[in-house]
């Protein structure tokens, strides 16, 4: 298991061109890396990189030895992390990156029950409003939309998403009830600030009937999150652009009404994200496959739909 950690080093420092990374991936300090790699080249009797203050490059022997290990420590680590099991159930922890309000809202809740099926797991779920690199930092899933998807990343759709302009019946009767998108300029504006973009963005605004019309409003107030978008609705501040995750539960209690039912706007696709790999970790298949369930008998995929 020594040698495996330190082709393990070898390996990542390779991938992710710096000591410092691959301790990043690994969980170790990067001197420990060094001294991993360090022995590996020991024990080959061979220099495995080139190194400067500023670069990590791979010698001739360095290339060879990556093209032959590379696939077989995947193979090693799946079969080992597919066999981590406590009283033939999948175990280990579990390292999920997902957005901070989707994540409260619709994955925490499921954590009791995920719990009492897979006892042997620990989660380590992180809430974070922006784009995780799954490999590069070590998460076993992440969950969302528009995540980069780099080599060795696979993609299960779980349900795509549509935005809708949001407001409180009590702000509309105090102000009117708007009947094309132009009409939205006479009424007080919920812009989100993108912390993804750094920036705000228009709203890009459809119909099934083929329409479209792009609204550039001047906020009245700016927010940086859904939920906090949707309370600002409903506290009668003024009309919101939101996703329907967030929206769904206000619409059905009626703290919130839609303006425009008609229009719309396509958000892309609430994703599951996890490394491909020949043999999943027996931990990983069963965090997918249940989100995949629940997801299914929750009918989130119609219920997140604008149309």
């Amino acid at each position: 298991m020594e040698t495996l950690s330190s082709i393990e080093s070898f390996v990542r420092s390779a991938e992710l061109g710096s000591f410092s990374a691959a301790a990043r991936r690994l969980s170790l300090t990067p001197g420990g890396v060094s001294k991993n790699v360090a022995k590996l080249e020991a024990d080959l009797g061979v220099r495995l990189f080139h190194r400067s203050t500023r670069s990590l490059t791979l010698t001739e022997a360095g290339e060879q030895f990556l093209a032959q290990v590379t696939g077989g420590l995947d193979a090693i680590q799946s079969a080992i992390a597919n066999t981590s099991t406590v009283a033939g159930q999948p175990a280990g922890t579990l390292k999920v990156g997902m957005a901070m309000a989707f994540g409260r809202d619709h994955i925490l809740p499921l954590l009791g029950q995920f719990l009492e099926d897979y006892p042997a797991i620990k989660p380590d779920w992180r809430f974070d409003n922006r784009q995780v690199d799954l490999i590069g930092e070590g998460f076993d899933v992440a969950i969302g939309g528009g995540i980069d998807i780099a080599p060795g990343v696979v993609v299960r759709e779980l349900a795509k998403v549509h935005l809708v302009l949001v407001a409180s019946p009590i702000y509309l009767a105090s102000k009117f009830i708007p009947q094309t998108p132009v009409d939205l300029s006479r009424l007080d504006a919920l812009i989100r600030y993108s912390q993804t973009t750094n920036r705000t963005t228009p709203w890009h605004l459809k119909t099934t009937a083929g329409e479209q019309a792009t609204i550039e409003l001047t906020a009245r107030v700016t927010l940086n999150d859904p939920e906090m978008l949707c309370n600002a609705a409903i506290a009668g501040l003024g009309v919101a652009h939101v996703p329907m995750p967030h929206a769904l539960r206000h619409l059905q209690s009626g703290a919130l009404v839609r303006v425009l039912p008609e229009w719309y706007t396509e958000a892309g696709v609430i994703s599951l994200y996890f490394a491909a790999k020949k043999l999943m970790p027996a931990k990983t298949r069963a965090f997918v496959d249940f989100i995949v369930e629940k997801f299914r008998a929750e009918r989130y995929a119609e219920k997140w739909s604008a149309i």
